[in-house]
């Protein structure tokens, strides 16, 4: 069934990654940060259950779309996989038609919110002072959770500010969580957000005004 998913993925133009028991496939999601998870829920060493937990409790992977693809299709078993925090159930088997429908389904929410997100970060227009991580103690923080945040709202990588703070990358991370516990959020965008209105007074840029008139409209434009 892997071999099978994994060939009419590649022939859709998909670059999947596979793993053949649920400790592997951990590991392969928060080494390969993937768009997307179909998982099994009966698996050697870890099950489907215990994968989606660990996905969502990291901060790094806890928004990754999660699908389980699974032989138990009982009711119940479909309401605690759901609750678990999946984002769709589909049972075995699954036409082709149907996968690739629940995959671009969750793709495409994926795509609108991220690009929610980057429409109200191009709508305000920051000035942002990044000489002292200072401020950013303001929200809470402890002076190495603001200094991370602050090379976080600079746009840098977990490795990048391991070597800029002489820390590892665990170390980041770790940092990263209790910052996201502390701000409220659930990833750098919105993370990013709070540390720009704290280091600087944002300001709203001025909607485009229609250009009306009494004759016939000539032309439209579409907002994406």
């Amino acid at each position: 069934m892997r071999r099978n998913v994994l060939m009419m993925l590649e022939m859709e133009g998909f670059k999947p990654l596979s793993a053949e028991n649920g400790r592997k496939g951990l590991e392969l999601a928060r080494r390969e940060n993937p768009d997307l998870i179909l998982c099994d829920i009966t698996m050697p060493e870890m099950d489907g259950y215990g994968v989606l937990q660990e996905l969502r409790n990291d901060t790094e992977t806890a928004t990754i779309p999660f699908v389980f693809l699974t032989a138990r299709g009982e009711k119940l078993d479909v309401r605690v996989g759901m609750n678990y925090g999946a984002d769709d159930y589909l049972t075995k088997p699954v036409g082709h038609e149907e996968l690739l429908a629940a995959i671009a389904a969750r793709l495409e929410r994926k795509r609108t919110f991220e690009d929610h997100t980057q429409e109200q970060l191009a709508n305000v227009k920051f000035t942002p002072d990044f000489s002292s991580p200072a401020l950013l103690e303001k929200l809470g923080l402890t002076p190495r959770e603001a200094e991370v945040l602050l090379w976080v709202a600079q746009g840098k990588s977990n490795a990048d500010i391991a070597i800029i703070t002489g820390t590892s990358e665990k170390t980041v991370k770790n940092h990263m969580t209790h910052i996201f516990e502390k701000l409220g959020v659930e990833g750098r965008n919105a993370a990013t957000v709070c540390a720009l209105e704290v280091l600087s007074t944002p300001v709203l840029k001025p909607k485009r005004q229609a250009n009306l008139g009494t004759g016939s409209r000539t032309g439209s434009e579409k907002n994406h």
